[in-house]
């Protein structure tokens, strides 16, 4: 059964991105802007059921200081996205978010290009969904719209997969969109039918929302940059309660 609303989850990412574009390695500078904490809030207020972060291994935008106090705001819900080692996974297990999305990391991408091998590295990954579980963690594994990989996720035992929307988004308003479309939707059908919850994310804005709303078994979008920079022009607030406006199913 589809979900009436989908939930959202705002990745705040790239407020730190703008924040050390002037304050790389002075982030806890009382000078220091925007303050990814204020913006959180405020992400919040505008109707955000979820924060998203993702530590990165070379903390190129939100840092450990970060995340740790986002955390501790009342009630939030943090999906924590990180690479599959060891230091990350003993990082997560001490800080206990509501959720880990594990992706793949490559220091030369501008952002997480590609969904994650599970179904190449099914040991590695089977460990740490073990270990993230046992804290008590929800674990999701962020990957591409593929058969292999989606019985991959259900055979390391993560409850959650989200299906990697990048290829749908680049190739937004061209034939090739429907392609993507079609594979995404094969995806959530499969991943539904094997008893996973469904969430997608990565290149979702305002535009092409109105196709990824017909996806079948949808739980909750993850959305980053293009609410990030839709808050430029009205602020956090207004941008997130846009976006959120938009996630009701057609009838």
């Amino acid at each position: 059964m589809s979900h009436p609303r989908i939930q959202l989850g705002v990745n705040i990412d790239h407020a730190a991105t703008l924040r050390q574009a002037r304050y790389r390695g002075a982030h806890a500078s009382p000078h220091a802007e925007p303050d990814v904490v204020a913006f959180t809030r405020e992400a919040l207020a505008g109707g955000a059921d979820g924060i998203t972060v993702h530590l990165r291994e070379d903390r190129r935008h939100i840092q450990d200081a970060d995340v740790l106090a986002i955390a501790l705001l009342p009630g939030i819900r943090l999906n924590l996205e990180m690479a599959c080692t060891a230091a990350m996974v003993e990082f997560a297990c001490r800080l206990r978010p509501a959720a880990v999305c594990l992706v793949p990391e490559s220091r030369e991408e501008v952002t997480t290009e590609g969904g994650l091998d599970v179904a190449g590295q099914l040991t590695r990954v089977r460990e740490t969904t073990r270990a993230l579980k046992a804290a008590g963690i929800e674990v999701s594994l962020f990957i591409g719209p593929d058969a292999p990989q989606i019985k991959a996720a259900v055979a390391v035992g993560a409850p959650v997969v989200e299906l990697h929307t990048g290829a749908f988004a680049n190739a937004w308003k061209n034939p090739a969109a429907e392609t993507e479309l079609a594979r995404l939707r094969s995806a959530c059908d499969q991943a539904h039918e094997l008893g996973l919850i469904v969430n997608a994310g990565h290149g979702i804005n305002y535009d092409n929302i109105r196709a990824v709303l017909t996806l079948p078994h949808l739980h909750e979008l993850n959305i980053g940059h293009s609410i990030v920079a839709r808050s430029m022009f009205t602020g956090i607030r207004s941008a997130v309660a846009e976006m959120k406006s938009h996630l009701v199913r057609p009838a």
